[in-house]
C-alpha cells in the first residue's frame, strides 16, 4: 500500500461512521414513522423526512471537507518533493511558481537526465540490494552484444554479463561494496554474446535512500580493451627483450670465456703479440710480447700510441732508423701480411716480427693490424752450430770439403759469368804422418790446429782456408792472377816452416808441398781445377817437398822459391 492509498484510507474513515450513523437514525425514523402514521397519517412522516435530508446533507458536507483536504495534503506533498530536488541539485534552473509548471519542469530534467544516463560512452548498471538489474546504459549491446532487455530479462546479469573467470570475484567486491559502503575499482573482462570477451575497469558503489540507507550498488565501466592489447604486447615485448638479453648475456658469458682462455694460451706461448687499432693505439698485448720489448710484467699497454712505443724501444734497438722504416712501409703499403723481418737488439738479441691486417667481417677495411714477435735468437745460435757442424771441421774450426765444394761451385759459377780467375791452392803437409805415429794422435791434432792458426794469419780476407780432411788443405782465391797466387804460395811456405811444435822435449816441425790451379787456365769446372791443383801439389812433393808449383809447368821456378836450404835427406819432423 503506497503513501497516497494509506491516507485515503484514513481520511475516508469518519464518512464511514457518518453513514452508518444515518442509517441507523433512518432506521429509528422509519420505525417511528409506521408507529405514527396510523395517527397523525403521511404529516407523521415529515420530522424524519427532515432530519434525513439534514443528515445527508451533513454527510455531503463533510465529504467534500476531507476530498478537499486530501487535494491539499497531495499538492503540499507534491511541492515539498519538488523542492527537496532543488536543494539537493536534481532540478537546475529557476523554480516555476505554478505547481502545474513545476511538476512539467520535474519531468523535463528528468528525461534530459535519462538521455544523459543512456547516452554515456561507457557503461552504467544500477543494481538493487539483492544484486538484482535495475536499469543498465544501452552501452551494454555495444560491449557485450547482449540488449538492454536481454539484460533487465535475465535472472542474474553479473553471471550473464561477466567472465567466467571474473563472476566470482565481481560478485565478492560488489556484496563487499553493499556491506562497508566503500567504493571498489578493479579491472574485469564482460563476456561477448558471440563468446569473446573485453576487458573493462569498473567502479562499484552503493546507492543510498532519502535517510542514508544502502538500497543498492551502481557500477560504472569503461572499455580497456584497447590499452590491455597494448599492454599484452609491451609484455610481449618485454619478454622478447628479456630472452634477447639473457641470450646476449649468455654469448658474452661464453665470449668472456673463450676470451680467457685465448689469453691463458697467449701468455703462455713463446710469441710476443699486440694488436694496434686504427687510431693507432693498443688494444691487446700478451706477457711475452712485454719481456722481448723489456717492459715490466706489470705494465699497462691499452690505449698507448704507437709512436710512444717507438720511442720508448728505441734505445733497444741496434738500427733503429731500419725498423721503423720496416714498420712505416707495412703500414703504409698496407700489406695483408707482411714478410718476416730480422730485428738486431744492442744486447745481442735477434727478434723477427710479422704482422697481419685483421679483418672486420664488414668491408674490405680491416679493424687493425696484430704484430707477432719471436726471440729466434737461441734459435739462430743453435742453427749455427748446426751449419759450423755441418760446415767446419770440428777440430781445427776451418771450413771443410763439404764448404769447400759449394763455395768452389759459387766462385766459378760468379767467375764464369763476370769473366773473371779463380785460384786453387792445394796443400799437403810434409812429415806430418812420423810425428802422429812417433807421438800420438794428440800431437798430431796439436799440430794441425798450430798449422790452421799458423796460416789463419798468413792470408788476407778474401782468401778462404779448408781443410780437406787427415793432412790435406786447401784454399780459394777469388778475382785473382797467377802472381798473387805464386806470393800467397811462398808466404804459405814460408808461413808453415817456420812453425815449431814440442813434444817429449823434443822441437820438431813440418813442411808443406803446394799445387796451383787457376780457372779457366787449368779447368773448367771444379773436377777439373781440383785434379790440376793435385797433380801440381805431387809434383812439388816429388820435385823435393817444402815448396809450390803451378799447373803445368816444369818445376824450375819452384826450386829457386824454396822456403828454406834445409837438407832434404833429414827427418821431416825433427828441428835444429
Amino acid at each position: 500500500m503506497n503513501e497516497r492509498t494509506s491516507c485515503m484510507v484514513v481520511s475516508l474513515r469518519p464518512v464511514w461512521l457518518a453513514g452508518l450513523a444515518g442509517a441507523l437514525a433512518v432506521a429509528v425514523i422509519i420505525g417511528l414513522g409506521r408507529l405514527l402514521e396510523a395517527e397523525y397519517g403521511w404529516f407523521a412522516w415529515l420530522p424524519g423526512i427532515a432530519i434525513i435530508a439534514a443528515l445527508a446533507g451533513g454527510a455531503v458536507y463533510c465529504q467534500q471537507r476531507k476530498l478537499a483536504s486530501i487535494r491539499h495534503s497531495e499538492s503540499s506533498a507534491i511541492h515539498s518533493r519538488i523542492d527537496a530536488w532543488h536543494e539537493a541539485g536534481t532540478l537546475v534552473g529557476e523554480t516555476a511558481a505554478c505547481p502545474l509548471e513545476r511538476i512539467d519542469q520535474a519531468v523535463g530534467q528528468t528525461l534530459f537526465l535519462r538521455q544523459i544516463a543512456e547516452g554515456v560512452h561507457g557503461l552504467e548498471a544500477l543494481f538493487d540490494a539483492n544484486r538484482r538489474l535495475l536499469w543498465v546504459s544501452p552501452s551494454v549491446e555495444r560491449l557485450t552484444g547482449w540488449t538492454t532487455a536481454a539484460c533487465m530479462e535475465a535472472s542474474d546479469a553479473i553471471e550473464m554479463l561477466a567472465h567466467e573467470s571474473d563472476r566470482r570475484y565481481c560478485v565478492r567486491m560488489a556484496m563487499q561494496v553493499l556491506a562497508d559502503g566503500v567504493q571498489q575499482d578493479f579491472e574485469m573482462r564482460l563476456a561477448h554474446r558471440d563468446g569473446r570477451y573485453g576487458w573493462v575497469a569498473c567502479r562499484w558503489r552503493v546507492m543510498l535512500d532519502g535517510e542514508g540507507r544502502r538500497v543498492g550498488l551502481r557500477m560504472s565501466a569503461e572499455d580497456i580493451q584497447a590499452r590491455k592489447e597494448t599492454e599484452y604486447k609491451l609484455l610481449e615485448t618485454v619478454a622478447e627483450l628479456r630472452r634477447a638479453q639473457a641470450l646476449r648475456e649468455h654469448y658474452l658469458s661464453r665470449s668472456n670465456d673463450e676470451r680467457q682462455r685465448l689469453a691463458a694460451l697467449l701468455n703462455v706461448i713463446g710469441l710476443g703479440i699486440i694488436f694496434i687499432d686504427h687510431d693507432h693505439r693498443v688494444l691487446y698485448f700478451n706477457r711475452t710480447m712485454l719481456k722481448i720489448w723489456g717492459f715490466q710484467p706489470e705494465e699497462n699497454l691499452i690505449g698507448t700510441r704507437d709512436v710512444v712505443l717507438q720511442r720508448t724501444v728505441a734505445p733497444l734497438l741496434a738500427d733503429p732508423e731500419a725498423y721503423f722504416a720496416h714498420i712505416e712501409a707495412v703500414v703504409g703499403e698496407r700489406q695483408a701480411v707482411s714478410e718476416q723481418f730480422e730485428v738486431r737488439m744492442k744486447d745481442g738479441r735477434i727478434v723477427t716480427d710479422l704482422s697481419a691486417v685483421i679483418e672486420s667481417g664488414k668491408g674490405a677495411r680491416g679493424i687493425g693490424r696484430v704484430w707477432i714477435y719471436e726471440d729466434v735468437t737461441e734459435q739462430r745460435r743453435i742453427a749455427n752450430q748446426l751449419v759450423a757442424l755441418a760446415e767446419r771441421d770440428p777440430l781445427t774450426n776451418l771450413y771443410n770439403r763439404r764448404r769447400f765444394h759449394e763455395e768452389l761451385d759459387r766462385l766459378l759459377a760468379e767467375a764464369q759469368r763476370r769473366g773473371l780467375e779463380v785460384g786453387l791452392v792445394a796443400i799437403d803437409l810434409d812429415g806430418f804422418k812420423p810425428i802422429n805415429d812417433r807421438y800420438g794422435h794428440q800431437a798430431g791434432d796439436e799440430v794441425l790446429v798450430g798449422i790452421a792458426e799458423g796460416v789463419g794469419r798468413i792470408i788476407r780476407r778474401n782468401e778462404m782456408l779448408f781443410r780437406l780432411g787427415g793432412d790435406e788443405f786447401a784454399m780459394l782465391v777469388p778475382d785473382t792472377t797467377e802472381a798473387e797466387l805464386s806470393e800467397l804460395a811462398a808466404r804459405l811456405v814460408e808461413g808453415v816452416d817456420g812453425l815449431s811444435f814440442s813434444f817429449g822435449g823434443q822441437s820438431v816441425g813440418v813442411t808443406a808441398s803446394i799445387g796451383i790451379a787457376l780457372f779457366p787456365r787449368h779447368g773448367a769446372d771444379g773436377e777439373a781445377l781440383m785434379a790440376a791443383a793435385d797433380q801440381a801439389m805431387y809434383q812439388s812433393k816429388s820435385h823435393g817437398r817444402n815448396r809450390w808449383m803451378v799447373s803445368g809447368d816444369g818445376g824450375s821456378e819452384s826450386d829457386r822459391m824454396s822456403a828454406t836450404n834445409r837438407n832434404l835427406d833429414e827427418p821431416p819432423f825433427a828441428k835444429d
